[in-house]
């Protein structure tokens, strides 16, 4: 097995998706399939998930192709989580047509040995208690970020706290930051919320960027424009995975190194949307990679 650096636990998912462009069915999802992908071309990567009888061999293979350790990846009785969903015109809203938690109701994330020693872990999006019982099993863990959702934010808000109080960075879109905070200002909530514990807050704001709120203040980091989007489905994801390998692949969390992540994460959050779920990431380089970062640097570029 290849060094790890990094560590993600969360979801794994059969989809069905509906944009204005087509309508995919099958397609592998879930938060730790993005998540991984996009740390995967930065860091050595694990992956902690629950999957059905009914999870496709090709999914295992692709798994593999990305480089992602799938020793945290359990196979149970029963069928694979799936999600169906169809998206606004506009693609910034979707309706959730169907959510069926199979064998990812009874999930309770237990890490392997190795696993439990790597220095960098991503939490996604996955109830609080859950969440928690990933961090009683990390032994010597030197950056934690986790993401989060209104469910949760409604329904066990004392033990999201709990995790909050725990990591170091929290991930969260606007209207999950605003209804945590009870703040409609962003500044004001993202203060609040690093009162609690984390030392970052990271708000995500889908096609106008993200919101790092830190000690040495705020860094602003647009979407990387694109002619053409085809499915938004598991952009946070990639985008959190994209920042948290480039931050393991360094083995350390300082203010250039975080704007450098969130450059990252933008990018391959803006190959990620270029197709639907991972099919445009599956088939990318490096160089690609390097090139659009470079560009993108150039458009962000002040001096």
């Amino acid at each position: 097995m290849k060094k790890l650096d990094l560590v993600v636990v969360g979801s794994i998912g059969i989809d069905t998706i509906e944009t204005p462009w087509s309508k995919q069915e099958g397609i592998l999802g879930g938060s730790v399939s993005y998540a991984c992908a996009g740390a995967s071309f930065f860091a050595g990567t694990g992956m902690v998930g629950v999957v059905g009888e009914d999870f496709p061999a090709q999914n295992i293979d692709l798994y593999r192709r990305f480089g992602i350790d799938i020793g945290g990846l359990e196979h149970k009785p029963g069928k694979t989580f799936r999600w169906s969903g169809v998206y606004s015109e506009d693609m910034n809203h979707r309706q959730t047509l169907l959510t069926e938690l199979n064998v990812f109701a009874e999930f309770s994330p237990k890490l392997p040995a190795e696993y439990r020693h790597v220095p960098f872990l991503f939490l996604a999006n996955i109830a609080p208690a859950l969440q928690l019982h990933v961090l009683s099993q990390m032994k010597s863990v030197q950056f934690v970020a986790m993401d989060t959702m209104d469910l949760w934010i409604n329904i066990a808000r004392d033990q999201l706290l709990e995790v909050i109080a725990a990591v170091n960075l929290v991930t969260l879109n606007e209207s999950e930051a605003r209804l945590l905070a009870s703040e409609h200002n962003l500044i004001k909530a993202a203060k609040k919320i690093r009162g609690w514990g984390p030392t970052y807050v990271l708000i995500k704001k889908g096609e106008h960027g993200a919101m790092l709120f830190g000690p040495d203040g705020i860094a602003l980091i647009p979407a990387v424009p694109l002619s053409e989007v085809i499915d938004p489905t598991g952009a946070g994801d990639v985008f959190a995975g994209g920042l948290m390998g480039y931050l393991a692949r360094h083995q350390e969390v300082t203010a250039p190194l975080l704007r450098h992540a969130m450059v990252r994460g933008a990018v391959m959050a803006s190959f990620g949307v270029e197709a639907f779920g991972l099919n445009q990431l599956q088939h990318l380089t490096h160089p690609e990679i390097e090139r659009r970062v470079a560009d993108f640097e150039q458009m962000i570029r002040i001096v």
